[in-house]
């Protein structure tokens, strides 16, 4: 069901069942995608989990975005910090309003949607239990390692990706794991576009990280 503008953000909620343990998916879509882009992916990834997936605000040409850019790959930095604080309280406020355990938060994002998952591990560390990041970048550098030891991070990546290059994927795992973050990587062989390896290697690891907890 899509829900709209009370949580501030409109967005697709499917309530988890008892097999997914409390699990709650936060599904943030890429560029020109939307609330109901990521649904069928966050139920093959994690079964019974509960889904969360908001719509970016930020318009590009008409295509819904979380932050804007001023070019391919540079990030407009104040526009990402604002709207990486508002998502924070809008999951918050839907936490509330759903009955979510926050310590079972996972997000799961694609691109721009795995950009700002990173901005908020980098911003607010102890507010994610895990994320999964297919084709990201690094949001931003911070001037501070934040502290992830109890975070664990996979990032999906494309060999033949020119646009989350190898080189950038590297840094941003360098990052996460200067915050003493469990990063895992996964190499594709194609480039932007997700296949179904990405997709396998991602539901073995959410898999293995629920065993776990």
């Amino acid at each position: 069901m899509n829900r709209t503008s009370e949580l501030g953000f409109t967005h697709r909620f499917v309530e988890g069942d008892r097999s997914g343990d409390g699990l709650t998916l936060l599904l943030l879509h890429g560029t020109g995608g939307d609330e109901s882009d990521f649904i069928p992916i966050g139920q093959t990834l994690a079964p019974g989990a509960a889904l969360l997936s908001p719509r970016g605000r930020v318009l590009e040409n008409g295509m819904p975005r979380f932050f804007r850019r001023l070019a391919e790959g540079v990030f407009d930095q104040q526009d990402l910090k604002v709207q990486t604080a508002s998502l924070v309280r809008f999951i918050e406020s839907a936490s509330q309003a759903y009955n979510l355990r926050s310590e079972r938060i996972v997000a799961v994002g694609d691109s721009n949607g795995a950009n700002i998952a990173s901005s908020i591990l980098l911003t607010h560390p102890h507010f994610l239990a895990a994320a999964i990041l297919f084709r990201p970048m690094v949001p931003f550098v911070p001037s501070i390692s934040p502290d992830l030891k109890k975070v664990s991070v996979l990032i999906a990546a494309g060999r033949r990706d020119a646009i989350a290059n190898p080189r950038e994927i590297q840094r941003l795992a360098q990052i996460l794991e200067n915050g003493d973050a469990a990063v895992t990587t996964f190499w594709h062989t194609g480039g932007h576009e997700l296949g179904q390896d990405d997709l396998h290697a991602a539901t073995r690891w959410v898999s293995e990280w629920r065993a776990r907890q």
